[in-house]
């Protein structure tokens, strides 16, 4: 019984009387004059046109002025008795929905789906998906070095502080650049936890299922592309913090751009220093391994954009970038090749740069080939000239 009470009163809720009106009004409408005829009269409209001084307001005429003032007394009668309301304009400067864009004149257009594209991707937000594969990641890598299981189990302590390290070295080498704390990356709990997770399971997962899962090439891959996007937004977010302390200050904003997206493997050689496993080969200043090359390039392309000296948004920049690099990572990864994808581009630059000393270093050998062959030539025939001189004495001697 009650619940066809309930049935009931909600069919009476939602369905509309017989004359158009809505049953219970949520405003009060004041209802429409009615002439001589019966006819709803429409009610007079208020100019929006600003008024001078000493003059009359002017009077709705025959024409196409009377046709305007009629469309404009229909939009009135409809709001005042209770009808449909227009939509709402928007407000100037800001676009109605992501999708229009609002030219002057107030003329709306439709964004290009590629600028959409690009739009959605630059908002993505890279927690937790993303976090998660740039930490299973780094910590995997950890975790391939010789000696790293056998500390996890020694010294647990130790090797997690290696591993954050590797998840956050980009961070705290961005904070020491700008005399920001080092340890500022703690603050921020959900990551450090999530980081923290991430390492348990990948040292102490029984029968070593997490490295299982991920020795596959698909799981490798993807997890690996998801770092690289990653990468994009630490560049951006350095270039940007960079910024704010220092306006338009070009090698500021390169370095800690730098700084943040490659810091993982520069901040590392501290550790291995500290650990007495430093090698002066495995130096990422003396020997830039790919990641920081290409995050070096990416910093200088992204300053470029932030100090308006490349005309290209960054939301467009952001995504052309990001697949460069997702795309660059996994064929490399495929062919299982080491080889930079431009490294033909620096050969190149260096030998247009700083290889003019080597050219003229053979011109300058021969040359002084050419003129030692010649000062042993003339040398060599003095000799043979006094030789001659005394056979002929010699001779006259003996007649």
């Amino acid at each position: 019984m009650y619940v066809t009470f309930i049935c009931l009163f909600c069919w009476i809720w939602h369905t509309p009387q017989h004359d158009g009106a809505r049953p219970f009004p949520t405003r009060k409408t004041r209802p429409c004059p009615a002439g001589a005829d019966g006819k709803l009269l429409a009610p007079p409209t208020r100019s929006l046109a600003p008024r001078t001084r000493g003059s009359a307001p002017k009077r709705v005429g025959a024409g196409s002025q009377g046709a305007r003032a009629g469309s404009s007394w229909s939009r009135g009668r409809a709001r005042v008795c209770g009808g449909p309301l227009p939509p709402p304009l928007a407000a100037p400067g800001r676009n109605p929905s992501p999708g229009l864009l609002r030219l002057p004149g107030s003329v709306v257009v439709m964004d290009s789906p590629w600028d959409e594209l690009t739009l959605a991707f630059s908002r993505t937000s890279m927690f937790p998906f993303f976090d998660i594969a740039h930490y299973l990641v780094s910590v995997m890598a950890l975790k391939r070095q010789p000696g790293a299981v056998a500390v996890a189990w020694k010294n647990p302590l130790s090797s997690w502080f290696t591993a954050m390290l590797h998840c956050f070295g980009g961070g705290i080498l961005s904070c020491v650049l700008l005399a920001e704390p080092p340890l500022r990356f703690l603050a921020n709990n959900t990551n450090i936890l999530l980081a923290s997770s991430i390492w348990y399971i990948t040292f102490f997962c029984p029968c070593d299922l997490v490295s299982q899962g991920y020795s596959f090439l698909p799981v490798q891959l993807l997890a690996a592309g998801m770092k690289e996007v990653t990468r994009t937004w630490k560049i951006v977010g350095g270039v940007t913090h960079a910024n704010n302390y220092y306006k338009n200050g070009w090698i500021v904003m390169i370095a800690v751009g730098w700084a943040r997206g490659a810091g993982g493997s520069i901040i590392t050689n501290f550790e291995q220093l500290v650990k007495g496993g430093w090698k002066p080969e495995a130096n990422e200043w003396l020997k830039m391994s790919y990641p920081a090359k290409v995050t070096l390039l990416g910093s200088v392309i992204f300053t470029f954009q932030h100090t308006k000296h490349l005309a290209v948004s960054r939301h467009n920049l952001m995504f052309l970038y990001t697949m460069f690099l997702v795309a660059t990572k996994i064929t490399m990864m495929i062919t299982e090749t080491a080889t930079v994808p431009f490294a033909l581009f620096e050969d190149a630059l260096s030998r247009m740069l700083f290889g003019w000393q080597q050219q003229f270093t053979p011109c300058e050998k021969k040359s002084e080939t050419k003129s030692s062959f010649n000062g042993t030539g003339s040398s060599t025939s003095k000799p043979i000239a006094v030789a001659s001189d005394t056979v002929k004495k010699k001779h006259t001697k003996k007649t």
